[in-house]
């Protein structure tokens, strides 16, 4: 999707990746989960729902920051159990629960479960992540004037990967990791709306996400930019929707946290519901 004239577009839709476009249950999250039990050598690992849990607060975005956020929370609550003996945790007086983290070799051991240990090429968990969407959803948006990209938090390698190698774009707008800092600072969204329409253009944004994190993303861009419309949409992560309960909790959160519309699948946010969620705005 490339800038067009703000005449030609009726709305821009920016999204998120994990969660949204593909399924992280089983390779981000999984990775995180690797990553807290290694460090606490065995004694915890996290669930689904304690991640949630972490990702509820809307500051922990970054699973490499959550990674290291799980495991000091955990010594914190065991400060009399000692760390595994390894050149990434040890004792230190002045850490968190009495222990100090390498976050470089933590970051190190969370990329070789996700992005696998060829340098080379992807052998990990990414490889085995499914697609929420298909192609065709995006030549849709372009027919209906609504112009088109993502703002993640994924690192820009990943991100490229899903979006052109997986699903077939041809060099879509991202705004990654390493382009923008992290949510909910709406900064990156920000920078990815510029490459989509002309310079003091202020036509309605919807930003399409399956966090609190994303959902406070649009707070603060409606917040620094009131002068135009924005609209949060939340997206239902797969994981969340295996019972009726974790499902309703989960539409709660996301809509506390500023949710205009919660939707199970972003397939469902077509044209012609972003055209009812544009009017009613007006």
């Amino acid at each position: 999707m490339t800038i067009q004239s703000v005449n030609k577009l009726t709305a821009i839709a920016i999204f998120d990746i994990d969660g949204v476009i593909r399924d992280v249950g089983g390779s981000y999250r999984r990775a995180l989960a690797d990553t807290v039990e290694h460090l606490t050598d065995g004694a915890y690992r996290p669930s689904q729902d304690d991640i949630d849990v972490l990702k509820a607060e809307g500051v922990w975005n970054n699973d490499w920051e959550a990674s290291q956020e799980m495991v000091f929370r955990y010594f914190e609550a065991h400060e009399t159990e000692m760390p595994a003996t390894q050149d990434t945790i040890w004792r230190d007086a002045a850490g968190r629960g009495g222990v100090a983290i390498a976050y470089d070799k933590l970051v190190a051991f969370f990329q070789s479960r996700y992005r696998g240990t060829d340098p080379n090429q992807f052998t990990g968990y990414i490889c085995q992540e499914p697609l929420l969407v298909e192609l065709e959803y995006f030549d849709q948006l372009t027919e209906a004037k609504i112009g088109w990209g993502f703002f993640s938090g994924a690192t820009r390698q990943s991100a490229s990967y899903v979006l052109e190698k997986r699903l077939g774009l041809q060099a879509p707008v991202l705004v990654a990791m390493e382009d923008a800092p992290g949510k909910p600072d709406p900064t990156g969204l920000f920078a990815a709306i510029a490459q989509l329409e002309s310079p003091n253009s202020k036509i309605p944004v919807l930003y399409v996400g399956d966090t609190v994190a994303d959902m406070y993303a649009v707070v603060n861009a409606r917040r620094q930019q009131g002068d135009r419309p924005w609209i949060a949409v939340g997206i239902l992560p797969p994981h969340v929707q295996e019972t009726e309960s974790s499902r309703q909790q989960y539409l709660t959160t996301l809509k506390q946290a500023g949710a205009d519309v919660v939707f199970s699948n972003v397939q469902e946010l077509t044209p012609s519901a972003i055209a009812q969620l544009v009017l009613q705005t007006e």
